[in-house]
Formats: C-alpha cells, sequence, structure tokens
C-alpha cells in the first residue's frame, strides 16, 4: 500500500454462513481497511455478525494455499497449475481403470452452497468424474427438510421458512439461530427479530437440552432430552386432533386424506411425552393450546433436530403441526419465498433409495450415499471398494461421525485429489490440493439461500480484486479437470464448456434471473449495490406445488412406518441408559462455522470455547471440577476435554462444540493448531443414523465420563 493509492469502498454480501448480512470494505489497493455493516443493504440492514471480519482473515491469511500442491516423499512440494491438473486426472484415471468408475469417491461440503461458481458450474466435474459413489454434508444436516419437501411439495427446494417478520407465536425447536445466524432460515439480526416478536405481544418459546443463547432471549425455555423430540411432536399432533384444535385452511384443503393422521398418533399422549422429554404434562398441553390459539403462529425445527436418530419422522411431524393449525402458507406462519432465482425450476425435484450403498444398503438421496458410510467403503475390500477420492471444499474428518475411522480410511487410499486453501486434517490425506481464490476475489450471488430468506430480495456481489496471476476460481478447476478427465464430448456439451469457461457462471446466472419471476437480468441485479427489494413472502400454494395434481402429497404410510422402529427403541431405552452417564449433543458458537473458521485469531481469541459442558449436579455426582479434564468415551472413541460446569445444560446431557479436533499431525493453521481442541466426531458413532432417511444422528450419543486430572491450586 502506498499514500497515493485512493481509499475505494467495496459492497458485497457476507458469504460465510445463511445470513446474507451485507458488508461495506473499505480498501487501498489490495490492502483491506475496515469491514463493517452495510446500513443500506436491503435485506440486513447495516447488521453483521463477528466473522463478517474473517473475510479479511481468509484473503490474508499466510496458511491459505495459494498454488497447487502435490505431497512427495520428501513433503509438500508447490506444482504448476499444468502439472497439478495433469497428475490429478492421470491419477483418478488411473484407478478408475484399474478398479472401476465407481471406485472414486466424490464428498461435497458446505462451502460449495455458499458459492455462486460452485453452484451452478460444479455439474461439470461431476459428470466428468463419472462415479456413483457421492457423499455431501446434507446427509449429516439438512436431508430432512429436502426429503419432506421432495414427498409434499414435489420438489427438493420447496421448503418453507418461518415468516418471522409478522409472527405472533414462534416456536424453535433443536435451533439457536443466535448462533447460526438463521439455518434452512436465512435471516440478518435473529436477535432483533425475536427481541420485535416480544414488541408487539408476541412470544417465542425455545424446546432444546440446552439454553442457547437463543432460549436466553426467549420467552420461555424447555429442556428436552435428546433424541426424544418424536415423542413430544406425536404427543402434540395427538393433542391437536383429539381436542379439535385442526383449523382449516386453504392449505389443509390441499392435502387429502390428512384426518387419517389422527389413527397413527392415537398412543401417544402428553404423559408419554413428558415421561420420555422431561418437560411437565402441563407444560405441553400449554405449549400447544397457546400455538393453536395465537393469531399466527409458526414451529420451527432444525439442526437438532434433523441429526437424531428420528429426525426425518421428527421434521415431518412439525411441518405437519404448521399444516394442521393454519400456519402453512400463511402470514406469519411457515411461507415459501419467491426468489428471483428459482432452483425449482432449474434442477431436478430429488429422488430417494435408487440405489443402495455397498456394505450396509443404506440408500441414496438424489444420487448421493449417506456419508456415515464413507469409512466402511473404503475400509471392506470387495467389488466396488473406493479406492481414491475427491473433496470439494469439505472436512469430513472433522464433521462426519467417527472421524477417527474416516481419518484412518483416507490414509489407505490409493489416489485423493482436494479443491481447497487450506492444507487441513481432510487435505493432509491428497496427493493433489487444487487451491480455489479467497471468497471476496469472487462474484457472488446467493442461489441457494435468497430460496430461503425470510424477506425476498436480490443482491449481487462484484468480485473485491482481479484474479491474482497464476490464480483459479472453483469453477475454472472444475473446467480444466473435466476437460482432462472426460473422453470424446457431442459438439453442443463442448460449446457449452467452451462458453463456461470464457464466461463463467454469470451467464448461467443472468439466463436464470431472466427465467425468474421478476422483470430482472443480471445487469439490472449489479446496478442495484445494496440489493433489490422483492417485497414480503407472500402465499404461493397451490401454485407453487410441482406435483401434477398441484396438492399436498402425505406420504402417511412412509413417515408413520417408521413407529414400528420407535417402538423398539422405547423399549430398549432402559438398557440404553445403564450403559452410560450422559447423552452428548453439539454447539456452535456465533464466532465459529463448523471447522474452517478457527484459523482467524480475531475469532478463537479468548478463553477457550471447546469445552465439555455439563450440568453441576451430574458434575457433582462424578466428583468432576470446573475445569477439570474429562475423558469423554462413545462406542468409536475417547477424547480429553475441560469440564466447564453450567446449569445452561439439562441434566444427564453433555456438550462439545462442532469442528474442533485440530491437532492432528500434519496440518498447516497456526491459530488452529495452537486452539486445537478436540472432534466431537471422534465421539460420534457412524451406527447411530435416522433409518428412515440414513441421516447421521450426532445428537443423543451415550458416552461415560471420567475425571482423570484435578485443576491446579493456584
Amino acid at each position: 500500500m502506498t499514500d497515493s493509492q485512493p481509499t475505494q469502498t467495496h459492497y458485497r454480501t457476507c458469504n460465510l454462513c445463511e445470513a446474507m448480512c451485507g458488508v461495506k470494505i473499505e480498501h487501498q489497493g489490495t490492502t483491506i481497511l475496515s469491514i463493517k455493516g452495510d446500513e443500506n443493504d436491503l435485506f440486513s440492514q447495516g447488521h453483521i455478525c463477528p466473522k463478517a471480519v474473517a473475510l479479511q482473515d481468509l484473503y490474508e491469511d499466510p496458511d491459505r494455499i495459494k498454488t497447487p500442491m502435490e505431497r512427495t516423499a520428501d513433503g509438500w512440494k508447490e506444482i504448476s497449475w499444468e502439472a497439478a491438473l495433469d497428475k490429478a486426472a492421470a491419477g483418478i484415471k488411473k484407478v478408475q481403470n484399474q478398479y472401476g468408475n465407481n471406485a472414486l469417491g466424490l464428498y461435497l461440503g458446505n462451502p460449495n452452497v455458499h458459492n455462486l461458481g460452485g453452484s451452478l458450474m460444479i455439474r461439470h466435474i461431476i459428470k466428468a468424474l463419472n462415479t456413483r459413489t457421492r457423499f455431501s454434508a446434507t446427509s449429516v444436516d439438512q436431508l430432512p427438510h429436502h426429503m419432506i419437501a421432495m414427498h409434499l411439495f414435489g420438489h427438493q427446494h420447496r421448503i418453507p421458512v418461518p415468516d418471522i417478520n409478522r409472527t405472533q407465536h414462534m416456536v424453535i425447536m433443536g435451533a439457536n439461530p443466535l448462533a447460526s445466524n438463521g439455518s434452512i432460515m436465512t435471516v440478518a439480526n435473529v436477535r432483533q427479530k425475536i427481541k420485535d416478536i416480544k414488541k408487539r405481544g408476541g412470544k417465542v418459546v425455545v424446546i432444546d437440552p440446552r439454553k442457547s443463547e437463543t432460549a436466553d432471549l426467549a420467552s420461555e425455555h424447555h429442556f428436552i432430552k435428546p433424541s426424544s423430540d418424536v415423542v413430544l411432536l406425536l404427543a402434540m399432533v395427538n393433542y391437536i386432533f383429539s381436542h379439535n384444535l385442526v383449523k382449516p385452511s386453504a392449505a389443509l384443503a390441499l392435502a387429502k386424506g390428512y384426518e387419517a393422521i389422527a389413527d397413527y398418533v392415537k398412543e401417544y399422549s402428553l404423559e408419554l411425552a413428558s415421561s420420555q422429554t422431561g418437560i411437565a404434562q402441563r407444560d405441553i398441553e400449554t405449549l400447544i393450546v397457546e400455538f393453536c390459539q395465537a393469531e399466527n403462529a409458526v414451529f420451527y425445527g432444525r439442526m437438532g433436530v434433523s441429526v437424531q436418530e428420528f429426525g426425518l419422522l421428527s421434521q415431518y411431524l412439525i411441518m405437519l403441526i404448521n399444516l394442521l393449525t393454519g400456519s402453512l402458507d400463511e402470514e406469519g406462519g411457515m411461507m415459501f419465498p419467491t426468489p428471483a432465482v428459482e432452483l425449482v425450476a432449474s434442477g431436478g425435484p430429488g429422488y430417494f433409495n435408487k440405489r443402495q450403498t455397498r456394505v450396509r444398503g443404506l440408500p441414496d438421496y438424489n444420487g448421493e450415499f449417506p456419508s456415515v458410510t464413507m469409512s466402511e467403503e473404503i475400509l471392506t475390500q470387495g467389488e466396488g471398494q473406493m479406492k481414491a477420492m475427491v473433496t470439494i471444499a469439505g472436512n469430513p474428518v472433522l464433521s462426519t461421525p467417527n472421524g477417527q475411522k474416516l481419518d484412518e480410511a483416507l490414509d489407505s487410499l490409493d489416489f485423493m485429489v482436494c479443491i481447497d486453501y487450506y492444507l487441513n486434517e481432510t487435505t493432509r490425506h491428497a496427493n493433489i490440493i487444487l487451491p480455489p481464490v479467497s471468497p471476496i476475489e469472487r462474484d457472488h450471488y446467493d442461489t441457494t439461500f435468497h430460496t430461503l430468506a425470510v424477506h425476498n430480495t436480490a443482491k449481487f456481489s462484484p468480485a473485491m480484486f482481479e484474479l491474482p496471476e497464476n490464480a483459479k476460481h472453483d469453477w475454472q478447476i472444475y473446467l480444466e479437470l473435466a476437460k482432462r478427465l472426460q473422453g470424446e464430448v457431442s459438439e453442443k456439451e463442448q460449446a457449452i464448456q467452451t462458453m463456461a469457461m470464457e464466461q463463467g457462471p454469470n451467464v448461467l446466472l443472468d439466463a436464470m434471473l431472466k427465467a425468474g419471476p421478476y422483470d430482472l437480468d443480471l445487469a439490472k441485479v449489479k446496478a442495484a449495490t445494496h440489493g433489490i427489494d422483492l417485497g414480503p413472502l407472500e402465499s404461493r400454494l397451490p401454485d407453487g406445488i410441482t406435483h401434477d395434481d398441484k396438492t399436498i402429497h402425505l406420504n402417511l404410510e412412509f413417515y408413520f412406518a417408521d413407529l414400528n422402529r420407535l417402538q423398539a427403541s422405547l423399549a430398549d431405552q432402559t438398557k440404553q441408559q445403564t450403559n452410560s452417564d450422559a447423552l452428548l449433543i453439539g454447539r456452535r458458537h456465533v464466532r465459529s462455522n463448523n471447522s474452517w473458521m478457527h484459523n482467524s485469531q480475531r475469532l478463537v481469541k479468548g478463553k477457550s470455547r471447546c469445552t465439555l459442558l455439563i450440568h453441576p449436579d451430574q458434575a457433582a455426582q462424578l466428583n468432576i471440577a470446573d475445569g477439570q479434564s474429562v475423558k469423554v468415551t462413545s462406542r468409536v472413541g475417547s477424547v480429553v476435554i475441560e469440564a466447564q460446569i453450567s446449569e445452561e445444560i439439562m441434566p444427564g446431557v453433555v456438550s462439545i462444540p462442532h469442528g474442533y479436533g485440530h491437532g492432528r499431525k500434519g496440518i498447516k493453521q497456526g491459530v488452529a493448531e495452537a486452539n486445537a481442541g478436540v472432534s466431537v466426531n471422534d465421539l460420534t458413532d457412524e451406527n447411530m443414523i435416522d433409518g428412515l432417511s440414513g441421516n447421521a444422528a450426532v445428537n443423543g450419543v451415550p458416552v461415560s465420563l471420567l475425571p482423570v486430572a484435578q485443576k491446579a491450586v493456584s
């Protein structure tokens, strides 16, 4: 930077989480001076969270890989792009030629959906890899939401979100939006939104095993035993029917045969729910009655609901509660956004269980197998065994169950390619690392999160800096690797790829905007620096349903068949409880985002947040002192972690945050290594799944606790 360089202002959307906060970045040349909230942003109105400053930290991080790397006998070596792409393609081809196309596995991490080029252009590399052995972060996260949207409304992306701006009564189950900034609910400044509900005389109720930051702000909080959500929700639906609280609505009229639900749920009483959840029976009754009597209401369940053994059925029941009480597709309830880029029109509706995994026979969803099966598919010998892997923007060693086993499995592969800009717990196993540029060096438009937004807007963010010399966008990496992998292609496909390489994802974005429901194109959206306001959520049914008959397909038999598994689980609970001291759940912090934000000193500074939350009563029972090291053991492994005694966690439950565990050898993230913590996924169990969907069950893991060292006395 020199004094002669003028100070410039760049406006963009922060894409480090789902909230789509507008930021104002002042810089001189390529030196960033400040990052603040954009007060004129039409969606976020000046709000940002602490993560926004990490846009600078990611860009300036000395540990960020900027040149392709090859792992050699003498360690990691920088190589040219031409050599790296050639070697990556050659290694992939060698494995597929020897063992078959499906011997190559592909894993996609969740940053791909925070990325315009990644979202729109990734199909080229998927097609060129030509493998059916695919995995993604979806099956350790939001899979139930996609399946319910596909079944009920006809498309995996037709997901309704809470109309938080107008609701009078909001029930939040298994979610902490003050930490996540909303999830499957794109919303900026959740703290103010919750305050606004209360200010207008409404009520916010949180149901969670932990009294989280969101619960602290809410009107009311109820502790709930992990994995018991399904019994509570079944009892609530039963109460709605048995007490004539079903409310006619336009949406309910589209759900033919809903009356049959009553027979499925009739055995689930409030008494049973109370005994299973730990919530008093009178409180459950009040919860239901107040929800049904509210002027308008919305029931929102998220990560904590999805990633348990009955996650899909639980999320389905939440959707039924919204439907039966007149809260679906109604103002203040659960509503469908109308985005400028309509993913429903541009992608397939989704499918389930067309194929099954080789070892366990678990179902695929939309061509992807459950991520819990990756290690066994690598380690189990026989025809179809995975021998090579490609990962794109993912760190499954830290983000999927039994990370230690996956770590060992990746080490046994014949070949591995990672498209990533960090040498982390997963990419350290790669033969070739291909690094894309950082977030602020690329154009951005949130194709996914506008689809989940609580208010309709459109906003384009141009790249802040020119593409550096010898650097590539992720979509350029996809196209160049695909060109080396594929054989003969049609003239049409060749023309598509040539246009894509020359014009990038913006030409597709322009076409999608033009095809959308508004009179927009990319030029108009680019001209609106702070975004375009497209209005509040509106009723979209029945036209928004993509089933040919324009009705809601309840699929009662598919979902309620899972009650047999539930009954067996309830009968086995006594045995489970005697074999463990507590049930383990995860948690997140507003300064963290999975595993890849821990290399920012500004975000990790202060007191360690990787602690074992434990209730005082249980700590006393097990002779655990605050700050004492505790050995936590599950079926799959053990970690040693510092205890944090707090009444914010339910008795019989302990919590470890997600995304830590940076103490493994061979990574290069200096700040993260200095704040290593332990990985909760060295305790989560790949055999614990939601049997209906194949989604991982990382909440409610039985663990034993053993104090291993006394806290030092000063």
